[in-house]
């Protein structure tokens, strides 16, 4: 008989199995099949870690994510697919960056710049495969099955090659352009921001009803009304119907006379304010699309630095700040400044990366095009032909009305058709130094007349121009984070180039992410992968939810309500905190969790250690591998045991992971524990030999199978007490044991 002690400790146990786990080589695939666990010829099943960024260590989101896939992983491997689960990390550019140069400023009072490039990405890099050791350890503390033969970085030399590989292939179809467009820019890091990125924060700020001519105009920014002279109304509102469009008045304006234009534009808000407005093209969007629709000037009022241009007059230089009220107070002399609202709510962008505060710039950048129509290059994706003109917008709206990939829960598609359908142009360049650097080189070889007065995009680092071999520089700015993160399911399997792992892996069978990232990642990864390969990048994509404290507040170090994983997992086993995160966890609905939750599941550990205990004692007599023993009483139990285990996989075939855990747990607590084992005491205690070998037979099936069952949800200790039971060889791991038929 294999001996229990009285109380199951993962302290103890849980790094030694996951060791064991690793030796064995199961999590890779191929040594798999060449160890007959699964057929050449299996169906593949195959995920990529969403990459964790290298700015610090895992969060409960990161541990609910890891517990959902590995989940996943191991049913699949245990049904015997071809299974593959690729482990990386993303080198998050601006966040990595940011990081380190607030420590460098904090230690050092140095900026990046006062280190040069170089010596400042040495820091950068430093920092990060720190971050990445400390991940990895909490990836591996968490159970997770991954191929670590195979991991990955957005950083790394095949990662590198695809980005810049796919950058070539867009910029020569004229997708990726360089153009003057208006860009979020941060003034702090001096780099443009994604549309993504910002985090919206709501404040109460004054509302200016300032007096322009015979109109009164609002704004909570007057700083940026220098060089206002074009005057916007909605063409039907009947107030100003007296103005015709084109039209040009006097106005008394900041510094003097303005000669104005009236524009009619159908985008104005005739309830707004008194519904007519001044604009501002060069630092408002909504202000630039109306003038690019109407072909009018735009004029530079606020620099990179946040400080006022010499548009402004005696406030020149003056950061914006510290100028509105100044100018407020010149208005109000003026008599321009007709009243003030100071109850005004309204939205401020911020760099959620760095926390500063936006400032739109009309800048030269590089673009992604979602909008430019192309001939669709491949001849392989449902509903489209080969050479059919499409855009990126519509081919990723097609991959999902289309099936081809379903998004659960189902109440994301509309959110995703929504975001798809207001997409704008990508801007793609950032101006930070850590990341991947446009592959693009200029010649400076002065006048020249051959083709290298275009910029040259080469896949290879070159040094000097292939049309005069003049001297060449190469693009400062490096590539926006998602760009080589929307190339992840295709660069982890090997893209650009043909490998077995792609031909056989791709497309990947589920991503699991947060509902939070479905713009950020998911819609870039179904833009990049149908555009390059025609193929889906996933045929099922899975959105958890977050994970929230108790009272459903976010996790935040200000709240100090953070709950570590790797904390909660060296307290109370890794099982006890994956389960916490699962049951009651249904996609795209957030998790309330505390300490008390994960202390909970702990007991479920300690009765699942309970039952095996009281199986293995009173199955001494038992010999594993005889003929069925089971009398009719035990055939029907069995069967019905059957019934919860075929409900279980239905329900884990559907991904309804939280109503698996449930159920089994509630069999083996409720059913196994308190009724069948309760039952069996006088039965295993009797003298009646048939019926006692039948009931230790029944209690050694149920229970294999249940810990079988359990296996993907609470790995470490199924695993420690599957060896444990009559019959099984110590070196016989559970992990590649075949699932309940």
């Amino acid at each position: 008989m294999n001996e229990l002690s009285k109380a199951y400790n993962p302290q103890e146990t849980e790094e030694n199995i996951y060791k064991t786990w690793e030796k064995s080589g199961f999590f890779n695939p191929d040594v798999c099949i060449k160890k007959g666990i699964c057929k050449k010829n299996a169906k593949p099943f195959c995920i990529v870690l969403p990459p964790p960024n290298v700015t610090g260590t895992l969060h409960m989101g990161h541990a609910a994510m890891l517990a959902i896939e590995d989940v996943l992983v191991r049913k699949a491997r245990m049904q015997g697919l071809k299974t593959l689960w690729i482990p990386g990390t993303d080198h998050a550019a601006i966040a990595t960056e940011s990081k380190v140069e607030a420590e460098l400023v904090k230690k050092e009072k140095k900026t990046r710049h006062d280190l040069g490039r170089e010596n400042f990405l040495e820091l950068v890099q430093k920092f990060a495969q720190e971050s990445h050791d400390t991940i990895v350890h909490q990836l591996k503390s968490m159970g997770s099955s991954l191929d670590w033969s195979r991991e990955a970085y957005t950083l790394d030399e095949p990662r590198s090659l695809a980005t810049r590989t796919a950058f070539r292939r867009m910029y020569e179809e004229g997708l990726i352009y360089r153009g003057d467009r208006i860009v979020n820019w941060d003034p702090r890091m001096q780099t443009t921001v994604s549309d993504d990125e910002i985090e919206w924060k709501e404040e109460q700020a004054p509302f200016y009803y300032l007096k322009y001519g015979p109109f009164t105009i609002g704004t909570s920014r007057p700083e940026t009304k220098f060089g206002d002279k074009y005057v916007v109304m909605h063409p039907n509102d009947k107030r100003y119907k007296a103005y015709k469009h084109g039209q040009r008045i006097e106005v008394k304006w900041i510094d003097g006379p303005v000669t104005a234009t009236i524009i009619k534009d159908k985008s104005i808000d005739q309830s707004f304010g008194t519904g007519v407005m001044t604009i501002t093209p060069w630092h408002d969007k909504t202000d630039f699309e109306i003038a690019q629709r109407h072909n009018l000037e735009k004029e530079q009022i606020i620099d990179l630095k946040g400080k006022l241009l010499p548009i402004a007059n005696e406030f020149a230089g003056i950061h914006i700040v510290k100028a509105r009220p100044l100018l407020v107070e010149k208005l109000q002399k003026k008599g321009l400044l007709e009243s003030v609202d100071k109850t005004y709510t309204h939205r401020v962008a911020m760099n959620s990366r760095g926390g500063a505060t936006l400032e739109p710039q009309i800048m030269r950048q590089w673009f992604i095009n979602v909008t430019k129509e192309f001939p669709f290059p491949h001849g392989n994706v449902k509903g489209i032909e080969k050479g059919q003109q499409v855009t990126l917008k519509k081919l990723m709206l097609h991959a999902v009305k289309t099936k081809q990939i379903e998004i659960l829960p189902k109440r994301f598609e509309k959110i995703y058709y929504h975001w798809i359908n207001n997409l704008q142009d990508w801007c793609i360049s950032r101006q930070i130094w850590f990341g991947h650097q446009i592959p693009v080189y200029y010649c400076k070889q002065e006048n020249s007349k051959l083709k290298c007065k275009d910029p040259i995009v080469s896949i290879q680092q070159i040094t000097i121009c292939p049309y005069c071999d003049g001297p060449i520089e190469q693009d400062s700015d490096t590539l926006d984070t998602w760009f080589s993160s929307g190339l992840w399911t295709l660069s982890t399997l090997g893209w650009p180039k043909k490998t077995g792992d792609l031909e056989t892996y791709h497309p990947t069978s589920v991503l699991e992410t947060g509902y939070d990232i479905i713009f950020f990642w998911v819609a870039r990864m179904i833009l990049m992968t149908t555009y390059l390969t025609g193929e889906v990048p996933f045929k099922t994509v899975y959105l958890h939810g977050m994970v929230r404290d108790d009272q459903g507040r976010k996790m935040s170090k200000s709240l100090g309500n953070i709950i570590n994983p790797l904390d909660m997992a060296q307290k109370y086993g890794a099982d006890a905190t994956r389960l916490s995160l699962l049951i009651g966890a249904a996609p795209g609905n957030d998790l309330k969790l505390s300490e008390d939750r994960i202390r909970g599941y702990r007991n479920f550990m300690n009765k699942l250690w309970n039952i095996t205990r009281f199986t293995l004692l009173h199955t001494q007599d038992y010999k594993p591998g005889v003929k069925e023993l089971l009398n009719k009483e035990d055939k029907k139990i069995f069967q019905e045991f059957r019934n919860v285990a075929k409900k279980t996989t239905t329900l884990m075939d559907s991904l309804r992971l939280s109503q698996a855990a449930e159920l089994l747990y509630h069999y083996a607590w409720h059913t196994f524990a308190d009724n069948i084992i309760e039952e069996s005491k006088p039965l295993l205690q009797g003298e009646d030999k048939k019926k006692r070998h039948s009931r230790q037979q029944l209690l050694t099936l149920i229970l294999g199978d249940i810990l079988k069952l359990l296996h993907p949800f609470i790995p470490f200790v199924t695993e420690d007490l599957y060896t444990k039971l009559p019959g099984k060889k110590k070196a016989q791991l559970l992990m590649v044991e075949k699932w309940p038929a």
